[in-house]
């Protein structure tokens, strides 16, 4: 029997990662669910204290043990390096906690298998949606906006940004050229191949968080951590929309206690010196945002043009 480790792929096939922390009292059902599927599960274990790379390993998955606890992109990076390697032509990825549905693998995929699609997004909000509280529902709604004004120069609106169930094709898996942190790789995903004119598309997907473990982090820091990183992006691709923006409405706000200012002064004779001072710092603020974004647009416009001529 050939090695899992060093057994090629063939063509159409494809593998699942996933990712695992902890997860020794479900990692078992995930990977034998998911074999039914796939030709290969590959399991990373990102530094987990159980047993859930032995478990995942009695149940056949191919595994991978990280050393240490290094966050969700990491472990997802060092998978999709693996299926890469073995010559797999999609991989799709899942949690390993049992939130997702193994049996919609086969639905996930398709259109990266039928090559209409180089990244499917399982949405858990089409077709009526999944049955998701409300505040993971606002927060979401927050994170899709922000992660759409991210991707700049895709046309893909996303329903669902942070979802974790995921196919991506060959062409994808080589050109996982962005660097990405903890639970902001779906994010960076998006607003990496968007702008690259990858075909991105949904499927709507289930999903249950009736599960032994429950997310790793508090919902409210890890999506305060993913926004954090979001408006990163966004500053760093689109900085006359992230400085030019604030800049002027700071820069409106300060004409305005400019113009009360000096209304005051020739109606009553009285000259408000802190509304002054408060007017003119907001001005010359909201100016200099103003500059920093048009200049840096300007910088973003050039440094576009250079790498599409190369």
């Amino acid at each position: 029997m050939a090695d899992p480790g060093t057994t090629k792929a063939g063509m159409g096939s494809f593998a699942v990662v996933v990712p695992a922390y902890n997860e020794g009292l479900v990692i078992g059902s995930v990977v034998l669910q998911a074999k039914r599927h796939a030709d290969r599960v590959i399991v990373v274990d990102d530094g987990s204290a159980d047993r859930t790379a032995a478990i995942a390993r009695l149940a056949g998955a191919d595994v991978i043990r990280m050393p240490e606890n290094g966050g969700k992109a990491k472990a997802m990076m060092a998978g999709f390096a693996r299926a890469r390697d073995l010559g797999y032509e999609a991989v799709v990825m899942l949690d390993g906690d049992g939130q997702h549905d193994p049996d919609e693998i086969p639905a996930v995929a398709a259109p990266v298998l039928a090559e209409e699609a180089d990244l499917v997004i399982g949405s858990r909000f089409l077709e009526g949606g999944a049955e998701i509280p409300a505040y993971r529902r606002a927060g979401q709604m927050v994170l899709n906006r922000f992660t759409n004004l991210s991707a700049d120069g895709g046309d893909f609106v996303a329903t669902d940004s942070q979802s974790g169930f995921r196919a991506l094709s060959r062409r994808a898996l080589e050109n996982l050229t962005f660097s990405s942190e903890g639970y902001s790789i779906e994010s960076d995903m998006i607003a990496h191949f968007a702008p690259l004119n990858f075909r991105v598309t949904e499927v709507p997907i289930s999903v249950t968080y009736d599960v032994p473990h429950k997310h790793k982090k508090n919902p409210i820091s890890h999506g305060f951590g993913v926004l954090a990183r979001i408006v990163e992006l966004i500053g760093h691709r689109r900085p006359l929309l992230f400085f030019g923006v604030p800049g002027g409405v700071i820069a409106l706000f300060g004409i305005g206690l400019e113009l009360y200012t000096f209304s005051e002064l020739f109606r009553a004779g009285q000259f408000h010196y802190v509304v002054f001072i408060l007017g003119i710092t907001a001005l010359i603020l909201g100016l200099l945002l103003i500059s920093s974004g048009l200049i840096l647009n300007f910088l973003v416009l050039i440094m576009g043009r250079r790498a599409s001529e190369t």
